[in-house]
């Protein structure tokens, strides 16, 4: 008797806009499997640099998710495609001035979200927002 078929395997497409793939980083910008795109973490750096917006928490939440949104138009998606979000903060007492800005991003019903406070971030920022997205509205 053969053993049952196993199912094919979805395939893994990596996604490097030029603009990313321009920074030589060891990650890809999105890993797309199936209908499913992960997205690398973003942090509060100004567009095509590793320079941080200067400002503080504020300028780096709001340009975080300034290049979220970027980087899944660069592939041809949107911000009501992401489905879960999970922001480590380097410090929890910013999480009301964070909601401020990610807020704004988005209309209700928002995606789904965890929040946690962490003890270093690279290059030394106050925020990393990780997202999981569908190409599926």
């Amino acid at each position: 008797m053969n053993p049952p078929a196993t199912p094919a395997a979805l395939p893994v497409e990596r996604l490097n806009s030029p603009a990313f793939s321009a920074l030589g980083l060891p990650f890809s910008e999105i890993v797309r499997m199936g209908d499913t795109l992960y997205l690398s973490g973003q942090m509060g750096t100004l567009p095509g640099t590793l320079t941080l917006a200067p400002g503080g928490l504020q300028a780096e939440a709001r340009q975080a998710m300034q290049n979220i949104q970027s980087t899944l138009e660069a592939h041809g998606y949107a911000l009501d495609h992401i489905v879960k979000c999970t922001v480590m903060l380097a410090d929890m007492a910013d999480w009301p001035a964070f909601n401020a800005i990610y807020t704004g991003f988005f209309t209700a019903p928002y995606p789904a979200r965890s929040a946690f406070g962490c003890s270093g971030l690279a290059m030394g920022g106050r925020l990393e927002i990780d997202v999981i997205a569908s190409v599926r509205r």
